[in-house]
């Protein structure tokens, strides 16, 4: 595995309770096509999520996903796994941290990402507050080696009080249980603010900051110095389009601008 990770997202399309679902046979056969496109462009892993199912449940105790989901994420991921050998991390939308632990246990997972982790946030499912203490005892109860990848300032969301940067990434840091910070940019396929990015690592110290959205060719001379890994999906698609199919081409063009096997520049 690289010292800095580059993660391909494969957008599942919807899943059978999701408006929009067709058949399962379409969301593996479009999962494992953009999976193949990832690793002939050169990525280290793979990320599983369902982004077909919006609108979302918010993934909570009182509004879990349904057991479709589980059930979906577990079956594409083997598949995705099986055809690939690629390393995965488990993304259960909007922020089911439970199911995305039990579906990385199954798989042998080596990341979940959780959107909200720690504090609370106002989103368009509604107010979503973290449940870090739940998720690192459901992962004990598991004896799981999966590492929680959590957001900061998840995107499509807003805190629901004021937030002191540095004391917020430091609090997610230290008292989350989780091994990676992600930051993104405000919505889907939007690149993080370097100067955001910048206060966040003075803060974390070298804690590690993963970038969860935004990395292209043409920022990654910028980013990809900065960071400790990188989850992309929406550049590396038919004309940078989220809702196409992973173009390998430009898979390639984001690995040649994000060299394999580098760590990050004070790392």
């Amino acid at each position: 595995m690289s010292p800095r990770p580059l993660l391909g997202v494969v957008h599942l399309r919807a899943l059978p309770s999701a408006a929009g679902h067709r058949s399962m046979a379409e969301v593996l056969d479009a999962a494992l096509a953009d999976a193949e496109a990832y690793v002939a462009g050169g990525c280290d892993g793979l990320v599983i999520e369902n982004f077909g199912d919006a609108p979302f449940h918010r993934g909570t105790l009182d509004d879990p996903v349904p057991p479709d989901v589980v059930a979906g994420l577990a079956v594409v991921g083997d598949r995705v796994q099986r055809a690939t050998g690629l390393p995965l991390c488990v993304n259960c939308l909007r922020n089911d941290g439970a199911a995305a632990l039990g579906v990385a246990a199954v798989l042998g997972a080596r990341w979940v990402r959780v959107n909200v982790l720690t504090g609370a946030y106002v989103t368009d499912q509604g107010v979503i507050a973290g449940e870090a203490a739940r998720l690192g005892a459901y992962r004990r109860q598991l004896g799981s080696s999966t590492l929680i990848l959590g957001d900061f300032l998840v995107k499509h969301a807003a805190p629901l009080a004021p937030l002191d940067v540095a004391a917020g990434a430091r609090d997610l840091a230290e008292r989350s249980g989780a091994a990676g910070l992600v930051l993104s940019g405000s919505r889907t396929g939007e690149p993080v603010d370097v100067g955001l990015l910048d206060t966040v690592r003075a803060a974390v110290g070298a804690f590690p900051i993963w970038l969860g959205a935004g990395l292209s060719a043409d920022n990654a001379a910028t980013l990809w110095p900065r960071c400790d890994g990188a989850i992309v999906g929406s550049w590396c698609k038919v004309d940078g389009r989220v809702g196409n199919p992973v173009d390998v081409e430009r898979v390639r063009r984001l690995r040649a601008a994000c060299p394999a096997g580098t760590r990050r520049s004070g790392g």
